[in-house]
C-alpha cells in the first residue's frame, strides 16, 4: 500500500491556507523565509514566477516525499508594482491610484516534488476594473477592512468586492492568492486524488 504524499503549503498566509483547505487534503504550512526584494528590471510576471518557485523550494528544504506548494501574487498598475501597503496612508494612495482603472494580478504557483526535484509552474492573470472611488469611500473601506497586508490594498473575499466594476479571470480563487483550478490540475498530475 502506497503511503500518501506529504503536502506542504510554503506560506504562512491564512488566506492561502483557507483556500487550500477547500480541497479537503491534509496539509501543513511552512514559512518559506524568502527575500521578496524586487530584482532590477524584473517584469511583474517574472517576479511572480520567481518568488513562487523560491518559496516552494525553500519550504521544501530538508523534506522527503513531499509536494510543496509555493505561490506569489504581483499586482500591476500601468507596469508599476503595487506592493502590500503596510499603512493606512499607503493603502489610501494605492486605492486612489486604482480608481477608475484596470489592475492586473499575476498569481503564480509552483509545485515542487522533493523526491524528484521537479518543479511545475502555473500562472494566472486576473484583470480587475475599479469603479471611480470617492476619497471618503476609500477611507471607510480601509477603516473597516484594514487591507494592509494585501497587494492592491483590498480583500476581494470581503467588502473589497464593492470597489470593482468587473473582474476578468478564469479562476475566482486566483485573486485571493491561490488559483485552485490550476493547483488542482497540478496536484492530480502529481498523483493526488481530487476530488
Amino acid at each position: 500500500m502506497t503511503r500518501p504524499r506529504r503536502l506542504v503549503l510554503g506560506s504562512t498566509s491564512r488566506y492561502r491556507a483557507e483556500l487550500l483547505g477547500r480541497l479537503g487534503l491534509a496539509f501543513e504550512q511552512r514559512a518559506p523565509g524568502v527575500d521578496e526584494t524586487e530584482q532590477p528590471g524584473e517584469q511583474p510576471v517574472d517576479r511572480a514566477i520567481r518568488l513562487a518557485t523560491a518559496k516552494a523550494i525553500a519550504a521544501g528544504a530538508g523534506l522527503t516525499d513531499a509536494l510543496v506548494i509555493g505561490s506569489d501574487q504581483v499586482a500591476e498598475l500601468d507596469g508599476e508594482l503595487l506592493e502590500k501597503p503596510g499603512s493606512m496612508e499607503r493603502a489610501h494612495a494605492q486605492l486612489s491610484a486604482c480608481s477608475g482603472r484596470d489592475v492586473r494580478f499575476h498569481t503564480a504557483l509552483c509545485v515542487y516534488d522533493t523526491n524528484s526535484g521537479q518543479q511545475h509552474s502555473f500562472l494566472d492573470l486576473t484583470r480587475v476594473t475599479f469603479r471611480h472611488l470617492q476619497p471618503d469611500e476609500i477611507s471607510r473601506y480601509i477603516a473597516r477592512e484594514q487591507p494592509l497586508d494585501c497587494a492592491g490594498s483590498f480583500k476581494c473575499e470581503g467588502l473589497g468586492i464593492s470597489l470593482f466594476e468587473r473582474i476578468d479571470s478564469t479562476d475566482p480563487t486566483a485573486l485571493i492568492g491561490l488559483p485552485l483550478i490550476g493547483l488542482s490540475k497540478m496536484l492530480r498530475e502529481a498523483g493526488l486524488a481530487l476530488p
